[in-house]
């Protein structure tokens, strides 16, 4: 080869690698989790128990499994989430399911050019073991356009990356706000109302929820059962390329859009300072950036005020979000003094969530 044609080369392998943030997904490396970072006794009910972005969604069965943060990744990774069967269910009635979930905003897939002559495809690759062989199913789920496409993928008992690259589809745009518009879902389990039908794996199709995850394995089968996944990446394109690593600040960052807490376990501590409004409310505000104004949860926090006195909360309420600054009221039953400033107050084990999950 030439001179000028090596150039011409190098020139085109450049312009076609990726540049700035690839990874769509956040905390793909397992690194945060803010809620806790084991809980057991999952598969009641559906919600985020440890980590950040990642939700369990599960539906009707009797298993249960006990979900960590678990520090057993493949090389370059010092984590993962890791899911391990203690109740099976092996009797699977129909409205049975259970994924794994990660949600996206709207807002953050406008580059998938999706709806439009242009769309990419997208690769999604992530690294996976368990304690056996078993089949398992990764879908896409437009939500915006009732849309979706899934693929299996096998599991061993060592880590494996699997890269999985799903086609174009030019009907549908996603909505370009804040709001839910795509979900990826690693079902682990299902009953015939999600795999009875014939699994769409070439394109994107209409939802038919019996098409879902036709095909897998149940991680209820046994209570020796377990599940790894890390280093999770969605990109845009045809191939996949080297995971991209953020810093665990960077991450905890993009996680706090959507939950953070205040959680304190020790004695005398104050945390906001906020003003009196009149006698029972007292308003605090700081700058929190959240996806939208959240839902607050409060335990065992009380208003500091004048003397060293305090008053219980009794309830939270007019949370707004402005400008990437949160405010709300705190309600007391009464001793507070207008205009005095104040401070939220834990006194032991106290917690405060803010929470603005899709």
């Amino acid at each position: 080869m030439s001179k000028a044609a090596e150039l011409a080369k190098a020139g085109e392998t450049l312009t076609n690698q990726p540049s700035g943030r690839k990874n769509i997904i956040i905390n793909g490396a397992m690194q945060v989790a803010q809620r806790s970072a084991s809980v057991t006794g999952i598969g009641a009910s559906a919600g985020y128990f440890t980590l950040d972005r990642w939700k369990i969604s599960t539906a009707a069965s009797a298993g249960r499994l006990t979900m960590t943060q678990t520090a057993d990744g493949p090389s370059g990774f010092a984590n993962c989430l890791k899911l391990d069967c203690t109740t099976a269910d092996t009797s699977i009635a129909a409205g049975e399911n259970l994924f794994i979930q990660h949600r996206f905003e709207g807002q953050d897939l406008q580059q998938i050019k999706k709806g439009t002559s242009d769309a990419e495809s997208i690769t999604l690759s992530f690294y996976i073991k368990a304690n056996a062989v078993f089949t398992f199913g990764v879908e896409l789920v437009d939500i915006d356009n009732t849309r979706q496409i899934t693929k299996l993928f096998d599991t061993t008992t060592d880590w494996v990356r699997h890269e999985l690259t799903f086609p174009a589809d030019t009907t549908g745009a996603f909505d370009d706000d804040n709001a839910r518009s795509l979900d990826i879902n690693f079902h682990l389990h299902g009953g015939s109302n999600t795999t009875s039908g014939t699994l769409n794996t070439a394109s994107w199709a209409s939802t038919t929820n019996a098409n879902r995850a036709a095909g897998i394995d149940s991680f209820y089968s046994n209570t020796d059962n377990n599940f790894f996944i890390t280093g999770v990446q969605m990109e845009i394109g045809s191939q996949a390329t080297n995971f991209e690593h953020r810093s665990f600040g960077e991450e905890l960052t993009l996680s706090s859009r959507y939950y953070t807490d205040i959680v304190r376990a020790n004695d005398k501590t104050a945390h906001l300072v906020g003003y009196v409004q009149v006698a029972t409310v007292a308003r605090f505000g700081f700058h929190v950036p959240m996806r939208a104004s959240p839902t607050i949860v409060e335990t065992n926090f009380n208003i500091l005020h004048g003397g060293g006195s305090e008053q219980a909360i009794t309830s939270i309420d007019d949370i707004s979000q402005d400008n990437q600054f949160l405010s709300f009221r705190a309600n007391v039953a009464a001793n507070l003094t207008s205009g005095q400033a104040v401070a939220l107050h834990s006194d032991g084990a106290a917690t405060l969530t803010f929470d603005a999950e899709l």
